[in-house]
């Protein structure tokens, strides 16, 4: 009996996943991310998740400071988690984005928010949790109409070894209070549901 030799490719470093990552060419309206090591493309989003996203940005922009933005398309690095997310929104300061490139550390977040996707779910629940837990994002809002009880909104705060303690959860017909320095209250009775 013979052993069969396989060749492996060494597992690509962090840069040239970041140079993949830019280089992808996607069509519009996909969503490329790195999420643990592996590029992934989602499609465009639904109806009711780009409209959770612009009502929900709509009320951040009520309680924001002035030298704080909210943006829907910048890359989140956490290369400790071999990651590149692109949350639904995103709020950091603007002087913490002002430069060049598509993308920001995680830890300039002050908040990130996910809209779970039937495809995506699990990446959003999971892996970037995690993820934006090891970078020390403050808060991250997990929206998820996708759970199979009932749709669930879910704040996570105080990051500490990669994990999150949950700050509050409620189900979609309940309000969420995003903390100081946001002080929002969020009726997920106005959210859509798919």
């Amino acid at each position: 009996m013979s052993a069969l030799t396989v060749d492996h490719e060494p597992e690509p470093g962090w840069d040239d996943l970041v140079r993949i990552w830019e280089q992808t060419d996607a069509p519009e309206g996909c969503k490329v991310e790195i999420i643990e090591g592996i590029i992934t493309v989602s499609p465009t989003p639904s109806r009711d998740h780009n409209l959770t996203a612009a009502m929900l940005q709509r009320r951040l922009y009520a309680v924001i400071p002035e030298d704080w933005e909210v943006f829907q398309t910048l890359g989140v690095s956490v290369p400790g988690r071999r990651g590149l997310y692109v949350p639904d929104l995103l709020v950091a300061a603007t002087e913490d984005v002002m430069g060049p490139g598509h993308q920001i550390p995680a830890e300039s977040a002050k908040l990130v928010v996910e809209i779970t996707s039937r495809g995506n779910a699990n990446h959003d629940r999971i892996a970037k949790a995690h993820g934006y837990a090891q970078a020390g994002v403050p808060l991250y809002l997990l929206l998820d109409p996708w759970v199979s009880d009932s749709p669930t909104a879910t704040l996570y705060g105080e990051p500490e070894g990669g994990t999150y303690r949950t700050l509050q959860a409620v189900e979609y017909g309940g309000k969420l209070t995003l903390p100081a320095p946001f002080d929002l209250a969020i009726d997920t009775s106005e959210l859509p549901v798919s």
